[in-house]
């Protein structure tokens, strides 16, 4: 949702560098699995059904929109913006378990 969240604050195409810890969304896009998905009807080669693909669906047109350049970081391992990103997810996740 982050990622969504994000480049849909922005009001034109931008050249976007999106920092995250999340291999699943780097590899997905970067490694072309989700585009082979969505041509199968969001089935993975295993099989299965794509996870999240209601995120997917929205992401996609988001991508194609932005140039995005991804940049994979280790998380909770001491990068600042990553280790604030978590702060906030933690905090926004606690407002709506109350």
């Amino acid at each position: 949702m982050g990622v969504i969240a994000g480049l849909s604050a922005l009001k034109e195409p931008c050249n976007v560098i999106l920092t995250t810890d999340s291999k699943y969304v780097v590899d997905s896009i970067t490694k072309g699995w989700v585009y082979s998905w969505q041509k199968k009807n969001w089935i993975k080669s295993d099989g299965k059904k794509a996870l999240n693909v209601d995120l997917w669906q929205q992401l996609l047109p988001l991508l194609a929109e932005h140039n995005v350049t991804f940049n994979w970081v280790k998380g909770h391992a001491g990068h600042p913006e990553n280790e604030r990103c978590d702060r906030l997810a933690v905090a926004q996740r606690d407002i709506y378990n109350k």
